[in-house]
C-alpha cells in the first residue's frame, strides 16, 4: 500500500507540532523518519494513526483520500503502530494482549481462542518470531515484548506499520534482531514508517529518510546521499560534535567506596555477587554490560531503592548501605534512574513540580506554610531555558513531553544542587543527537567540577567515550576494570563473560 501525507498541520495552542507536513512512503518501503526530541514526528504518527485529529491537510492510501478519526480507523485501512511506550496489560499473556479489542467469537459473549491462537502462530511463523502465546508480558524481556506488539498489528492485517522510536529501551542484540524482522517485512511488502534519532540505525535500514525539525520538513534524502555528520546538521540545524570532547581526566580523593556487594533482584534471586569498585572525585567510572547482568540492582542499591543483603556503599566513611533514598540524596548523591517515567517524573504533574522533587522539602522551595510557588516557577523557568526543555510553558505536565524532554527535566533536576556523587543509568536512551551531545557535557562538566560519576549504560560508543575508567559486568559480577582505550573485541569478550577477574588478577 501507498501512503502519502499532504499539508498536514498541527498545533497544541501557540505551539505549532506539525507545519504543513508532506511526504510519500511506497509499497514495501523502509522510510524513516528522523528528527530531534520535540520535532513532532510522534505528533504526526498520532495524527496518521487517528490518535490527534489534524487542523488541516489530507491523508492518502493508494492516491485515494481517506478519512481517519480514530485508532479503529486507522486499523480499518491497515495502519499498524507500535508505540515508543508498549501499550500491552502487564498481567495478561501474550495472546490475550494481541486479540484484545477484536476478538473472535462464538458466539457472543464466549471468545474463539483456538481460532486466534491459530492465527497467531501462523504470523508468527510466517516472520520467524520465537514468541510462546501463553507467556505473561511482564515476564518477557523488553524485545519480546515489542515483537507482541508488532505481531498485534500483523494480526489485523497491518500493510502500513509505524514504529515510534523501536530502539529506544532495547539492547544492541534485540535492535540487530528488530532489524532483520523489519527487513523480513519489507521483502513481504508492507510498507514501514521508522521513526527514530539514531543516526547508525537509520544509514543502516533505511530506503528514504525524511528529516523534520521544529515542525517542518527540512528535507528528504537515502543513505547513500549522506553521512551521520550530514543527517546530524539536517536534524539539528548546526553542526554537532559526535565526539564527547573531554580533558584527561585528575581523579581526586575516593569519594564513593563499593565493597563485596550482594543484591537480591524482584525474583528474590541474587543479581549483584560480590561487587567491589572505588569512584574518585573528579572521574567518571563507566559501567558497561549487556542488559539484564545486574546493571538495574546494582544502581538501585547504590540509591536506597533496593536493600542490600550485605556488603557496604560508603560515601566519603558513611555506609549508606541500607539507608533510605532521602537520606543518600541528601548526603549528595544525584540519581538519573534507568527507567524516567517510573522512578523519575510524576507525569500527571507539571515541569515546575517535577523540578524540584528532590528538595520540595528544603526551606528553599517549601515551609511550614506549603510550597514556595514563586520559588518554583523561577527555578523552573531558569533550568527549563538552561537545559532547552522543549514545552509551551512550565505548567505543561511531563507526562506530554517527548522522551528526549523529559530526560531533560531529570537531568535539569539532578545537576541543580551542590553534588559528591552521580549516578545516571542510561542517561542519553532516547535522546536525539543534539541533546546527546548537551547532556555528555553536562556529565563531563559535574566531573570537572569535582564530582564523582558513575554511568551505567548499554551503549558500547557511550561507555568508551565518557568513562574514565570502564567497570564490565556479567553475570552480576565485575569481569574486569579496563581503560576505554580497551579494544571492542576485549569488550566484547568481558561482556560474554569469557574472562574473570580472578583470570586476570585485576583488582577492581
Amino acid at each position: 500500500m501507498k501512503l502519502e501525507l499532504r499539508g498536514i498541520t498541527k498545533s497544541f495552542g501557540s505551539l505549532v507540532a506539525n507545519k504543513d507536513i508532506s511526504l510519500v512512503v511506497e509499497p514495501g518501503q523502509i522510510h524513516c523518519l528522523l528528527g530531534e526530541n520535540g520535532a513532532g514526528k510522534s505528533t504526526l504518527m498520532n495524527v496518521l494513526y487517528g490518535l490527534l485529529t489534524p487542523d488541516s491537510g489530507q491523508i492518502l492510501i493508494d492516491d485515494k483520500p481517506i478519512t481517519i478519526r480514530d485508532p479503529k480507523d486507522a486499523v480499518a485501512h491497515g495502519i499498524g503502530m507500535v508505540h515508543q511506550h508498549f501499550m500491552l496489560i502487564p498481567v495478561f499473556n501474550v495472546l490475550e494482549n494481541i486479540i484484545l479489542g477484536s476478538e473472535d467469537v462464538r458466539p457472543w459473549p464466549f471468545i474463539d481462542r483456538e481460532a486466534a491462537r491459530t492465527r497467531i502462530e501462523q504470523i508468527a511463523n510466517e516472520y520467524n518470531f520465537q514468541i510462546d502465546p501463553d507467556a505473561i508480558i511482564e515476564n518477557l524481556p523488553i524485545g519480546t515484548q515489542q515483537r507482541v506488539e508488532i505481531l498485534k498489528a500483523l494480526s489485523h492485517n497491518a500493510k502500513i506499520l509505524i514504529l515510534d522510536e523501536p530502539t529506544a529501551v532495547l539492547t544492541p542484540q534485540e535492535t540487530d534482531a528488530l532489524i532483520e524482522i523489519l527487513k523480513t517485512l519489507k521483502e513481504q511488502g508492507t510498507s514501514i514508517i521508522f521513526i527514530t534519532h539514531k543516526l547508525r540505525e537509520v544509514l543502516a535500514i533505511a530506503d528514504v529518510i525524511t528529516v523534520i525539525r521544529l515542525g517542518e520538513v527540512v528535507g528528504s534524502t537515502t543513505p547513500d546521499e549522506v553521512n551521520e555528520e550530514e543527517l546530524a546538521s539536517m536534524m539539528v540545524g548546526r553542526e554537532v560534535d559526535l565526539v564527547v570532547d573531554k580533558t584527561p581526566a585528575t581523579p581526586g580523593d575516593v569519594v564513593l567506596s563499593v565493597s563485596d556487594l550482594y543484591v537480591e533482584d524482584d525474583r528474590g534471586l541474587t543479581a549483584v555477587k560480590g561487587v567491589s569498585f572505588d569512584v574518585r572525585r573528579g572521574e567518571i567510572l563507566a559501567i558497561a554490560g549487556v542488559q539484564g547482568n545486574g546493571q538495574t540492582e546494582l544502581v538501585e542499591a547504590l540509591t536506597g531503592m533496593r536493600p542490600v543483603v550485605s556488603g557496604k556503599v560508603s560515601l566519603n566513611g558513611d555506609n549508606l548501605a541500607g539507608r533510605s533514598v532521602r537520606h543518600i540524596l541528601d548526603a549528595g548523591v544525584a540519581h538519573v534512574p534507568e527507567d524516567r517515567q517510573v522512578h523519575g517524573l510524576i507525569p500527571g504533574m507539571s515541569i515546575a513540580d517535577n523540578l524540584v522533587l528532590d528538595q520540595i522539602h528544603s526551606p528553599k522551595f517549601g515551609g511550614i506554610f506549603g510550597r514556595k510557588i514563586k520559588a518554583i516557577r523561577e527555578n523552573a523557568e531558569v533550568r527549563r531555558k538552561e537545559f532547552d526543555i522543549r514545552s509551551p510553558g512550565i505548567d505543561t505536565a511531563v507526562g506530554e513531553l517527548s522522551g528526549g524532554n523529559q530526560q531533560k527535566v531529570v537531568m535539569a533536576r539532578e545537576l541543580s544542587r551542590e553534588l559528591k556523587v552521580l549516578i545516571c543509568a542510561q542517561p542519553t536512551r532516547g535522546l536525539d543527537v543534539g541533546s546527546i551531545e548537551f547532556m555528555h557535557k553536562q556529565i563531563v562538566a559535574n566531573r570537572d567540577a569535582g564530582a564523582a560519576v558513575i554511568i551505567v549504560s548499554s551503549e558500547l560508543d557511550e561507555v568508551i567515550a565518557l568513562g574514565d575508567r570502564v567497570a564490565v559486568l556479567y553475570d552480576g559480577r565485575v569481569q574486569d576494570i579496563v581503560p576505554p582505550t580497551t579494544s571492542r573485541e576485549e569488550f566484547g569478550l568481558l561482556m560474554a563473560g569469557a574472562r574473570s577477574t580472578e583470570a586476570t588478577g585485576v583488582t577492581p
